[in-house]
């Protein structure tokens, strides 16, 4: 009985040391394999692709199918001048987009020339092979999440990264501290933006309303300058009456040219001393 016993422990062992390195293990498998990123033609045009790999955010393998080099050697030499410029210039991103050392890129062949469209193509190649389609085209964008694929849009990424305000905008904004100036004040926008605020040192503390000037972009992060928006002062109208000549003649008819300019300088002049008038009463 006692034998048995030590059989039946002994297997347990052997399952557990088993289970315990598959659980181990398969982690590890699963997070070294690395997931296809296709990118297709109208993203290699674009070129925005560079920077955003050169930045080392992409960590999927960027996979160029070679029926996208295939379309862009097509379109540099049967298209016109500017569709030839074009591809021309995609090739040469995806020639620097190999180039990089430290980025995954791989030219993926399956064929040089897609029978049944290069849209058609990729999403195929994405489907099979459990990957993601890399492109700016807003059709096979929709297309590719109605299919349930992972889409990575460089529009939507730099339209979720460019400034949350443009200069000429107003917003009221809390002043916190002083700026490296006397006059300055800064304050934060909700996402951790500073922003400068020109001559309001005086209003630390209080929520003031103003106008973004221009926008900073640094390696630091963003950084907005910006301009305290004075309350409009209402106007007093005052009513400036024009003093009558006094001893002057009808005019006549036929009066000279000279008199006539002479006339009209003196009128320029009056208007003048108006403006000036009222310019300093207000």
């Amino acid at each position: 009985m006692e034998l048995d016993q030590l059989i039946v422990v002994g297997v347990l062992l052997v399952l557990l040391a088993e289970v315990t390195y598959l659980v181990a293990k398969l982690p590890r498998q699963t997070s070294g394999k690395k997931r296809l990123m296709f990118v297709d033609t109208s993203v290699l045009i674009d070129g925005r692709i560079v920077p955003i790999v050169a930045s080392g955010f992409v960590s999927d393998t960027i996979a160029i199918p070679r029926s996208v080099i295939g379309e862009l050697q097509f379109l540099a030499d049967n298209a016109d001048a500017d569709k030839r410029a074009r591809a021309r210039h995609g090739l040469d991103v995806a020639r620097e987009l190999q180039a990089m050392e430290h980025a995954d890129v791989q030219l993926f062949q399956d064929g040089s020339k897609a029978e049944e469209g290069v849209d058609e193509r990729l999403l195929n190649l994405a489907k099979k092979h459990g990957g993601a389609i890399c492109t700016i085209d807003y059709n096979l964008n929709k297309v590719a999440a109605v299919e349930g694929i992972a889409v990575c849009n460089v529009n939507e990424l730099a339209k979720n990264l460019r400034m949350a305000y443009l200069p000429g905008e107003k917003i009221m904004l809390e002043l916190v501290q002083k700026g490296q100036d006397n006059h300055q004040a800064v304050g934060y926008l909700p996402d951790g933006t500073m922003v400068v605020v020109e001559r309001s040192a005086d209003q630390i503390g209080k929520a003031v309303e103003v106008e973004f000037i221009r926008s900073l972009q640094t390696a630091a992060g963003k950084m907005m300058f910006a301009k305290r928006v004075e309350a409009a002062k209402p106007k007093v109208q005052q009513t400036v009456r024009t003093p009558k000549p006094t001893g002057t003649k009808p005019k006549r008819q036929n009066q000279s040219a000279s008199a006539t300019k002479q006339q009209k300088r003196r009128s320029t002049d009056r208007e003048a001393a108006l403006i000036e008038l009222v310019d300093k009463q207000q």
